[in-house]
């Protein structure tokens, strides 16, 4: 109401002055939004004052919608009296006086009244100077989500609920500052007390750190964050500071590792490194290398001194490379020190398009074994993940129509004494459309062989949307045949489920799933999950 008030204040000021004097509209257009001001470009600010009002043209009638704040010679910085947005190519104009004898100097245009009902021109791209455009802008992503997962065996039942919170938010305000955070909390439903006696095992914080640029290839970063430069080290718990000059870069960290237990903080595993990266993307091929020396320590002892080395690359239009290893220096084992350089941590991926039809990929993973903190998978998904991660893999895909592909990867474990060796072979066919029921599906087979299982897992699985942008549904169903050999026990299951996801909101979803798995030999054991998730 006061604003109202004040408006109408204001144009009554201005009619009065407007009805004694000749006036002429001048167009602007909006070029810059940030979160407080709009800066709206003009052929020239000669005659627009700080305080003025800019106006939107409604069907030949003016309405107030900024106040300019501040100008240059070609920019108005203003504020909004409107509670919606304005946007970059809006259209505004400034009321200005007519001079008598106007200067002989480059003239002011002038838009005659009656062209205000008329189309309005194409945006157009404008420069603001460096002292009316932030250098920085904000952009900001996140969801939060709470589920429920149920497990329902025989007479046993338990329920467990999940929330998590993640939010990307860069340059926050047009400002240098940043930050990342993806935090968890769990727990089961009438145990609290685990709660209480345990709460780092139920909060998780994956995430969470605060970045400052210093200027565009410069940053620290304070928190805990993982470092792409050197991600195969995982997150890191304290400062990291990087400078860039060109295509070269430093950085250094110093900080601790997660605990290996409950992932909360712990200042007995310190750590600190310095490392040396190089990024180029000449001709459109991205690469970034980086080189780091990285010690680790325990209770104030050397632990480990490593060097770390990490390489993606396209080298051709149709290859792509990514390698990371470790190489140690210096190791502390049960009081045991060694100084001989040995390659502990070793992963290389190889991708290559044969054709538009055909492409192929291989890969080498001897990394020590991943600690999950959180896993909802079931246990022959879990099985089959732990048993293939390690050792090489092979890929082919093969499209030979538009709507069908068909892909075959195999996968080899192996160790010098065979004890833990495995082998995998898995295959699918996928059909992007099916015209009669106007659905996708996929079919597949996995072989998997290890020295404790062996496995056979044949599956069909549908997913059809319902509703366009609205509601989609996924059928599935397997068999599953896996035996022991340390004993003879076989299982044979039937694996069956359907996940529903329905988008009340663009930005807001619910989904409900449900997979029952079926044998001879035992109770039947259900599982039911529903999540909902608020993006922003």
């Amino acid at each position: 109401m006061k604003n109202a008030i004040t408006i109408l204040f204001f144009l009554v000021c201005t009619g009065a002055a407007f009805g004694q004097q000749e006036t002429e509209l001048l167009k602007g257009v909006v070029s810059y939004v940030s979160s407080q001001n709009v800066y709206v470009k003009f052929a020239s600010t000669e005659g627009i004052n700080t305080g003025d009002t800019l106006y939107a043209s409604n069907n030949a009638s003016l309405t107030p919608c900024l106040v300019v704040r501040d100008k240059s010679s070609t920019s108005c910085v203003c504020i909004s009296l409107l509670k919606e947005k304005s946007k970059i190519g809006e259209v505004f104009f400034a009321r200005t006086v007519v001079k008598k004898e106007p200067k002989k100097e480059e003239p002011v245009v002038a838009v005659p009244e009656d062209t205000l009902t008329k189309a309005s021109p194409e945006p157009i791209q404008t420069d603001i100077g460096k002292d009316e455009a932030p250098d920085y802008k904000q952009k900001i992503k996140g969801r939060v989500s709470a589920a429920s997962y149920s497990n329902l065996y025989g007479s046993e039942a338990t329920h467990r609920m999940r929330y998590a919170f993640t939010l990307q938010g860069n340059n926050i305000g047009n400002s240098r500052f940043s930050t990342d955070n993806y935090i968890t909390f769990r727990h089961t439903v009438g145990e609290w007390e685990e709660v209480t006696t345990n709460f780092r095992d139920a909060l998780k914080i994956y995430s969470l750190a605060v970045k400052y640029d210093l200027d565009k290839k410069s940053n620290i970063t304070l928190g805990r964050k993982i470092n792409q430069r050197i991600s195969s080290m995982g997150a890191i718990d304290g400062i990291q500071a990087e400078k860039g000059f060109g295509n070269i870069l430093i950085g250094a960290i110093a900080g601790s590792r997660p605990d290996y237990l409950d992932y909360g903080l712990n200042f007995d595993l310190l750590q600190f490194g310095v490392y040396l990266g190089h990024t180029s993307n000449k001709d459109n091929k991205f690469q970034q290398t980086t080189l780091a020396f990285v010690e680790q320590r325990n209770l104030s002892k050397t632990d480990r001194r490593f060097l770390y080395f990490q390489h993606s690359n396209a080298y051709a239009k149709n290859l792509n490379v990514f390698v990371s290893l470790e190489a140690d220096l210096y190791q502390n084992i049960h009081d045991t020190v060694s100084n001989t350089l040995s390659l502990t941590n070793l992963y290389l991926s190889l991708r290559y398009k044969l054709s538009k039809t055909i492409s192929v990929s291989a890969s080498y993973d001897n990394r020590k074994n991943i600690i999950f903190y959180e896993s909802y998978k079931s246990y022959i998904d879990q099985l089959i993940d732990d048993e293939t991660r390690q050792g090489l893999r092979f890929n082919v895909n093969y499209r030979p129509f538009k709507t069908i592909t068909w892909g075959v990867n195999a996968s080899w474990r192996f160790q010098k004494d065979n004890a833990n060796s495995s082998k995998n072979l898995n295959t699918y066919l996928n059909f992007s459309r099916i015209p009669w029921i106007n659905a996708s599906a996929s079919i597949t087979a996995n072989l998997l062989q290890t020295n404790y299982l062996d496995s056979k897992i044949f599956g069909v699985r549908i997913t059809k949307e319902i509703i366009p942008g609205k509601l989609t549904s996924d059928l599935y169903f397997r068999m599953v045949d896996y035996q022991y050999n340390s004993y003879e026990y076989k299982i044979q299951q039937q694996i069956a489920g359907l996940d529903v996801s329905l988008n009340l909101t663009p930005k807001l979803a619910f989904h409900v799933y449900y997979e029952g798995t079926f044998d001879q030999k035992t109770d039947a054991l259900h599982r039911f999950n529903t999540k909902i998730i608020q993006r922003f």
